[in-house]
């Protein structure tokens, strides 16, 4: 494969993975423009988060089928994460891998 193919493939990796990125920290996606009828449901942000997370992994199954390295962009967790595939909510807790303990 080319270049231009695993460049293209490394970029829509970055993309998606500030899209999750931005999902999990409650920050405007596209998500939000597509269906902003949804954004006063409860669920929402759960919902752009799970579309983000399915996003991030059809891009990496791309890249495995490609034979394009993908774990370099990811922290070594990170890329636990996403080879396990599921969406837990120690992926949601975890993925800055900062101590986020509550003080007090």
């Amino acid at each position: 494969m080319g270049n231009m193919s695993s460049d293209f493939l490394i970029e829509k990796l970055g993309d998606a993975k500030v899209h999750f990125e931005r999902a999990l920290d409650c920050k405007h996606t596209e998500f939000d423009d597509l269906y902003p009828y949804m954004i006063e449901h409860p669920q929402f942000f759960w919902y752009k988060r799970y579309v983000a997370w399915s996003e991030l992994l059809t891009v990496v199954k791309l890249c495995t089928e490609l034979g394009v390295e993908w774990r370099e962009q990811f922290t070594e967790k990170q890329g636990e994460y996403i080879a396990g595939r599921v969406m837990s909510s120690r992926v949601l807790d975890e993925w800055y891998e900062t101590n986020r303990e509550h003080v007090g």
